[in-house]
């Protein structure tokens, strides 16, 4: 009972229940609009943070998700003032964002380089390219019948449509993560991709696979983004991966892999939408919010590492305590069996 309440999704929660006991105090803070305002405003890194999960739990990242973004976004804008239907350019723009996926997912996956300095690289390039189809102007006056998606809430209630989206990709993911094989699959391969092997698991084809996702889940984000905003810009979303990654590694998924839930990452994500909109409500200027982001995710990384819990004498040794030759000896199937029943 004990060890449930001291589960780092249980310190999250109660940091989320606290945040808006505090937003409370501001003016507005409860109003229905504003709550409608709170989820929008963290639709397209809700979508990202999802993006990542599964990949930073078999130990990889892909920083590149928000220059996917910004390409896709700068793509729709192109293709819009080209003459094309809006019902056109949504699979073209998705399929956009699955190609930018699969140069990751080649360059780390069959060429074997790691994942920070590939999605670094194609970071500046991806956001390159967008300018490179847009330069510095804005393309605007996207369809009004599509727009409601991504601004209205649902039958006037607080709930917007674009929540409900990113509530959808939430569940699925849960269920990948949580449910299948393949979910089973992530946790071995963050714990140690050799051993993953020897068990039989295609490791490069699922790590393939995850970066195809992480650049559709862009490209979505990029339809909400634009739409939201009526705005196709070369530097939309410029430096939400950072909020992104902040958001899963606060919710609890260790950056070594192996180890996190989507239930954690979900409440991290309301409870930094709702920081974010109490800052916003007290007129704190984004130098400030960015500045709160990124201790955030120093915390993020850090309270794992100081509050580790020791271990006792007669303790059995956890693939994490040993070196990394070691590692791919270890017996991985207790904290695998306990990390994917997280939720």
């Amino acid at each position: 009972m004990l060890a449930r309440l001291l589960r780092w999704e249980t310190v999250l929660l109660v940091l989320c229940v606290g945040v808006f006991v505090a937003g409370g105090a501001s003016d507005g803070f409860a109003e229905s609009g504003n709550i409608s305002f709170l989820l929008l405003d963290y639709s397209e890194v809700a979508l990202l943070a999802f993006a990542l999960l599964p990949i930073v739990l078999t130990g990889e990242i892909d920083l590149s998700v928000a220059s996917t973004l910004g390409f896709c976004s700068a793509l729709t804008g192109t293709l819009w003032d080209a003459g094309m239907s809006f019902e056109t350019i949504v699979p073209l723009v998705i399929l956009a964002g699955i190609v930018l996926g699969s140069v990751n997912a080649v360059l780390i996956v069959r060429f074997g380089l790691p994942s920070l300095a590939v999605t670094i690289g194609t970071l500046g390039l991806y956001r390159g390219l967008a300018y490179v189809l847009l330069g510095d102007r804005a393309v605007t006056g996207f369809p009004e019948n599509y727009r409601p998606f991504a601004t209205d809430s649902i039958g006037g209630t607080f709930l917007p449509y674009a929540t409900l989206l990113v509530l959808v990709v939430g569940i699925g993911i849960a269920v990948l993560v949580h449910v299948t094989t393949t979910g089973r699959s992530l946790y071995a391969i963050g714990l140690g991709a050799q051993t993953a092997r020897f068990s039989g698991i295609r490791v490069d084809r699922v790590k393939f696979a995850l970066y195809l996702l992480s650049g559709a889940l862009a490209a979505v984000a990029s339809l909400i983004y634009t739409l939201r905003y009526n705005s196709a810009r070369a530097d939309n979303a410029n430096g939400m991966e950072l909020v992104a990654v902040a958001a899963v590694l606060l919710g609890g998924v260790s950056i070594f892999g192996g180890r996190g839930t989507v239930l954690g990452v979900a409440t991290a994500l309301l409870a930094m939408a709702g920081l974010r909109n109490v800052l916003f409500l007290d007129d704190v200027s984004n130098e400030i919010q960015n500045v709160i982001t990124g201790l955030l995710l120093i915390l993020s990384v850090l309270v794992p590492v100081v509050f580790k819990p020791r271990r006792t004498k007669d303790a059995p040794l956890e693939p994490s305590d040993v070196d990394p030759e070691r590692r791919a000896g270890a017996d991985t199937g207790g904290r695998l069996r306990r990390d994917h029943e997280g939720v």
